[in-house]
């Protein structure tokens, strides 16, 4: 082995190891506590960490192997097993992805949009439906690795385990729609819900900037009067000056608008401010509302979500690609690097999903 292959070897060795820990950890961290029913976002992350550790475990580790020893050395029945696994896994991924990318799009709108309204896709049975299609059609694309696998052996000697269909119409039938079904549609999705999010935040925090700058100008309004009101010896509540209401606690509701309090009962307000006591400005009564821990919480997990989308897109439509470009063109290189990219996201994505979640570290309680 040279130190190309060498190197190769290793990355791909850190790789497996890094997905490895970051999908075991999201599943452990995605468990209901005691106390808690399971929730249908941690349904999601399960179900996601479960599809990477096949690619991981089934997958990358045989692949590392093959790639420290030079040649496929699992044989004819393993090869058809890993080929079955990385589509089962690669498919199941991707509609996880969109899955939770969709969820925590609703989750964001219901929360800043409608007052934490519920989403549709909050429902336990529901998900549990659409995951169990999808697995179903990640089963039916991957079934036909079993029967059309072969152990190739090039002119360097080196055994690798290929897909070899009937005839070339056969093998872009299936690349045609293995790449609509399980991979555009999905994918459409994903960068649909993640534009939707960024929309969604950009109105928020436009919203936010508008409120504050309201609030801002009234303080400064009441500041500026307070000013002329010393200046010209008059108190800002008006109650030094001659009132044209016959109720004298006319004078201590005007005070009290300003206050942002309600009027008392009595008329003890007056009697000071005919005192001539100084009147303390307090600020507006509205001010910006500063957002709830929820919202916070699904902002967060909100602009996770569209950092896994950033990667998945980076990652998937390179794989992508390079797979209608191997239905073309067949090439071992390209199936190579195809499989890199794919490992890639297997082992970055958890990470971010559990930044965004806050589950990232580990917190013991003695």
């Amino acid at each position: 082995m040279d130190v190309e292959e060498l190197t190769e070897s290793i990355i791909r060795g850190l790789m497996f190891l890094a997905g490895i820990l970051g999908n075991n950890w999201l599943a452990i961290r995605s468990l209901p506590g005691k106390k808690s029913g399971i929730r249908t976002n941690e349904v999601l992350f399960i179900n996601l960490a479960v599809s990477n550790l096949i690619t991981n475990y089934l997958v990358d580790l045989p692949d590392t192997m093959a790639d420290f020893t030079g040649h496929w050395f699992l044989g004819e029945t393993y090869c058809g097993v890993f080929r079955f696994c990385a589509d089962l896994s690669e498919t199941s991924s991707i509609y996880t992805t969109f899955f939770i990318s969709t969820f925590w799009y609703q989750k964001l709108v219901g929360s800043l949009k409608r007052g934490g309204a519920p989403v549709q896709l909050d429902s336990l049975c529901l998900v549990g439906c659409l995951l169990a299609g999808s697995w179903t059609v990640a089963l039916v694309f991957s079934i036909p690795h079993f029967f059309f696998i072969k152990v190739e052996t090039g002119n360097d000697s080196h055994a690798d385990c290929i897909d070899v269909f009937p005839n070339a119409i056969a093998m872009q039938i299936y690349d045609v729609f293995y790449l609509i079904l399980a991979n555009a549609l999905p994918i459409a999705g994903i960068v649909f819900a993640s534009v939707q999010i960024v929309i969604t935040l950009l109105q928020n925090q436009r919203r936010i900037k508008g409120h504050n700058s309201d609030a801002t100008k009234e303080m400064v309004k009441d500041e500026i009067e307070s000013d002329e009101s010393r200046n010209n010896g008059t108190s800002v509540t008006f109650a030094s000056g001659p009132s044209t209401s016959k109720d004298p606690n006319d004078s201590a509701s005007l005070t009290h608008i300003y206050t942002g309090q309600s009027a008392p009962p009595n008329t003890e307000t007056n009697k000071h401010s005919r005192a001539g006591a100084p009147p303390s400005l307090s600020r507006p009564s509205q001010m910006p509302a500063k957002p709830s821990p929820s919202s916070s919480t699904q902002v967060r997990a909100a602009k996770s979500v569209v950092a896994v989308a950033s990667v998945f897109l980076v990652c998937w439509l390179t794989h992508l690609l390079l797979r209608i470009t191997n239905s073309i063109h067949t090439s071992s290189m390209l199936v190579e690097v195809a499989s890199y990219i794919a490992a890639s996201y297997t082992c970055i994505i958890p990470y971010i999903f559990l930044h965004g979640v806050k589950k990232l570290s580990c917190t013991c309680k003695g």
